[in-house]
């Protein structure tokens, strides 16, 4: 179930789907996604899908995994990024190999200490992690020169679009359920550009402590 010729499958479905990036290629294929859900779905694990972590979250589809981490690595210019979501830790494992230093933020305490061991456990350790409310980013290390949303938000949030570096780029789902895009925003020095990347299915980016 987590053969080269299993995972083989997905990278050729993910090339199919659009993704371009070899570097993003490769660094889905070789980070060991069945460490990252319950032991039950391993055998799924390599499916192009999105499956349950528990405590109503999900491990992204790695199809938008590949898809936001090659548009944030196609117009970040820089080696600091913002995650906004932790979850089991997945989307960070990827972004890892291509930025100097990711601060990552979480709002379930539970999630986020199991995450952080995982990915001490596979040698991953230019992470640094927070329990934290996303809508408000992580200000004591910003600005960041990238920032990406692993939840859906109604509009943009503030707080995150302040913390950007000028020409540093946002990548976050904006919208309800069942209508949700993808949006890439870059700060400029006196405004921000926006770009639709597509219609996406994230769970909601929740306020709160």
């Amino acid at each position: 179930m987590t053969s080269d010729r299993t995972r083989d499958r997905l990278i050729e479905r993910l090339k199919e789907q659009g993704i371009e990036s070899n570097l993003v290629l490769e660094r889905i294929r070789n980070v060991p996604r069945h460490l990252f859900v319950d032991e039950a779905l391993a055998s799924r694990s390599y499916e192009d899908t999105a499956l349950p972590i528990g405590l109503g979250q999900t491990i992204s589809q790695p199809y938008i995994v590949a898809k936001m981490t090659e548009a944030l690595i196609d117009s970040v210019k820089g080696d600091f990024v913002l995650e906004i979501g932790t979850g089991c830790g997945y989307q960070t494992a990827i972004l890892a190999s291509f930025f100097k230093k990711i601060y990552t933020v979480e709002l379930i305490r539970s999630l986020l200490l199991k995450t952080k061991q995982r990915l001490r456990d596979m040698n991953i350790y230019n992470v640094q992690f927070r329990h934290g409310d996303g809508w408000k980013g992580w200000q004591k290390y910003g600005p960041y020169d990238g920032i990406i949303v692993a939840a859906a938000a109604p509009e943009l949030p503030n707080d995150l679009l302040e913390q950007l570096n000028i020409g540093g780029v946002l990548i976050i789902p904006i919208g309800p359920p069942r209508e949700q895009e993808l949006i890439l925003v870059k700060r400029n020095h006196d405004h921000y550009e926006t770009k639709n990347l597509g219609s996406v299915s994230f769970v909601p980016l929740v306020k709160g402590k």
